[in-house]
This record gives structure tokens, C-alpha cells and sequence, in this order.
């Protein structure tokens, strides 16, 4: 049996909540229990205001989604920095503008770019990764974009796969999973229904014990990390229903 991977909340999900109040929304999450979180944004929060805060209420800062540019150049040394101080090592860009991927040769030059980041901050202890939405699973050039993109990085690079945009463009989770074994280190969990499109995680047509045994055996997964972005009730009873489904396949 493995050891269980522990859960953690994408902070965008409950963004307007967060942006209300941080500390407060921070405290809903780890009471309902998750036991980390993952930021895209700051909140005009110093790295030192953000540690402390998760600090004191037990959670794990897991990952930043955090956008290439402050990859690149001197802004490299300065997102390394930020991030130490929160203790997070997974530098995670959500998302890139044409120009990194509207052909092939552009993907291939994005790997390169994410090979020459990787390399610059692995004696620090840090990741940098990728997280797809569903374009990087329609054809461009004869060649699905995520497998342009997974072949040619190194195996540092984390492949964040996103559950819920995978089977929207009809590709199938655990296929991927396996074939880049070992780079998922962190699996973002959300729902995809044909039918609902608020579904939350354990309402849809994700296969999720077939996810979970991917992630489990092959994966090299470290954490979970739910992400809601749809809401058919307020986003932060969305994400207490999200952990309450995952409560009830038995992972937590």
C-alpha cells in the first residue's frame, strides 16, 4: 500500500475570498482539511506574511503558479527567492501566450526555455513545471502539444497535469500519467462532466480510482491539489464539497 498522498487547495479557486481576506479564507481551508495550498498571486503579501500565515495554521505552501516571465532573466533570481522563503521548491507557469505555443517549433523552443530554467535552479532545490489546459491535447502540426512538450524537457521538469482540461478536450488522464512517469508531481484535481459543467470532484465522468492508481504507482505524485473554477455555490463551499468527495473515495 502506498503512503496517502496528502491534499492541497489551488488558491485560485477561492480567489475573490482570498483577495477579501486572506487570513480568513487561509483558516476556512485547513479547518475543512486540506493540509496545503497552492498560490497564483500574492495578495500584496510579503513571501515572510504568507509563510507565517500557513505556518501557524499547519499548512503546506506546495506550489506557485507563477507566470514565465518571472522565470526569465533577472526576474529568475528573484521568483527562486521569493519562493525559498515560503518553502515552496515548485515553480509552476499556468499557462503561455501564442508565441511559446501556436506551432510546433514554438513548443519546441518552450522546452528548451523550461530545459534552461530547470537547469539553473536545480542546485537550489527548485522545480520549474508546466501546467496544460485543453489545447496542449488537440493536434497542432500532426502532434499533440503535451507530448511536443513532455519529450523534449528533462525529467525535472514537472509535468502538472490537469485533470479536468485533459478529459474536456477528450484526451484520456491516465495515458498521460504513465507515459511521463514520474513528472506528475503535482496533479491538479478537478471534475469534467458532459453534462454539469459545475460539476465538483466526484459528480462527473473522471474515472478517479483509475487517476488515483496512476498517480499512486507511477506517477511519482507527491500532492493533490484541487482546483475548482466553476461554482454552483459559493466558491469556498465549492471547495469544501471538493474535499468532502475526495473524503468519501477514501483519501484523506
Amino acid at each position: 500500500m502506498s503512503e496517502r498522498i496528502p491534499i492541497a487547495l489551488q488558491l485560485y479557486s477561492v480567489r475573490d475570498d482570498c483577495a477579501k481576506d486572506l487570513s480568513l479564507t487561509l483558516q476556512a481551508v485547513a479547518q475543512m482539511g486540506y493540509e496545503g495550498v497552492e498560490f497564483a498571486g500574492y495578495y500584496d503579501r510579503t513571501a515572510e506574511d504568507l509563510r507565517g500565515m500557513c505556518d501557524d495554521l499547519e499548512l503546506k505552501i506546495v506550489g506557485t503558479h507563477t507566470g514565465i516571465n518571472t522565470l526569465l532573466g533577472d526576474e529568475l533570481e528573484k521568483t527562486v527567492a521569493f519562493n525559498q522563503t515560503l518553502g515552496n521548491p515548485y515553480l509552476i507557469v499556468p499557462g503561455l501566450p501564442g508565441e511559446y505555443s501556436n506551432s510546433k517549433e514554438a513548443w519546441l523552443k518552450t522546452a528548451k526555455i523550461f530545459n534552461e530554467i530547470s537547469e539553473k535552479i536545480a542546485d537550489q532545490g527548485m522545480f520549474t513545471g508546466y501546467h496544460n489546459h485543453s489545447g496542449e491535447f488537440k493536434k497542432l502540426d500532426g502532434e499533440m502539444p503535451w507530448d511536443i512538450f513532455c519529450s523534449n524537457t528533462n525529467e525535472n521538469v514537472v509535468t502538472q497535469i490537469d485533470t479536468g482540461h485533459v478529459l474536456r478536450a477528450g484526451a484520456d488522464n491516465v495515458t498521460y500519467i504513465e507515459r511521463y512517469a514520474g513528472r506528475s508531481k503535482l496533479v491538479h484535481i478537478k471534475e469534467f462532466s458532459a453534462t454539469n459543467d459545475k460539476a465538483v470532484i466526484g459528480e462527473g465522468d473522471i474515472p478517479w480510482d483509475d487517476v488515483f492508481n496512476a498517480c499512486e504507482t507511477v506517477g511519482g505524485t507527491e500532492w493533490y491539489i484541487v482546483e475548482q473554477e466553476s461554482y454552483a455555490y459559493p466558491p469556498i463551499e465549492c471547495a469544501e464539497r471538493c474535499i468532502e468527495g475526495l473524503r468519501k473515495m477514501g483519501k484523506i
